[in-house]
């Protein structure tokens, strides 16, 4: 079987295409896709052990360490010991509240320019066979 018939080669290159389309609309708020992915998921869900994190982006516990670092030494995060001294609960600063608000609309930018390159009842398409795995 050639590459081109893989669907998880096929995934993982478009993944990286699309990732470098937002993450480049995203650049003049000193984040990438992933770091905003987890401040919009804080903001959704309020403060979250990083273990609940991990549950909820579908990434293990030590790879949500490690993103959530970076963007704590950003301030865009505060870690607290939670009632579990064992597990820090993850809150949105003031600072992370005010990136998500300058790029939602450099976000929304980024949609609208896949959504331009797919079609409307492409992209819609896609987001429905997407859901299904």
């Amino acid at each position: 079987m050639s590459d081109s018939q893989c669907f998880c080669t096929i995934l993982r290159e478009t993944t990286r295409r699309l990732t470098a389309i937002y993450d480049e609309t995203l650049v003049d708020v000193g984040v990438n896709l992933a770091q905003f992915n987890l401040l919009q998921r804080l903001e959704r869900s309020g403060p979250l052990g990083i273990t609940e994190l991990a549950g909820i982006t579908d990434l293990n516990r030590t790879t949500i360490s490690r993103n959530v670092k970076v963007i704590e030494r950003k301030g865009l995060v505060a870690l607290e010991a939670g009632e579990d001294r064992r597990e820090s609960v993850v809150l949105l600063t003031k600072s992370g509240r005010e990136i998500l608000t300058r790029g939602l609309p450099l976000w929304e930018k980024a949609q609208s320019i896949v959504e331009a390159k797919l079609g409307r009842a492409g992209a819609d398409k896609l987001r429905n066979t997407l859901r299904t795995l």
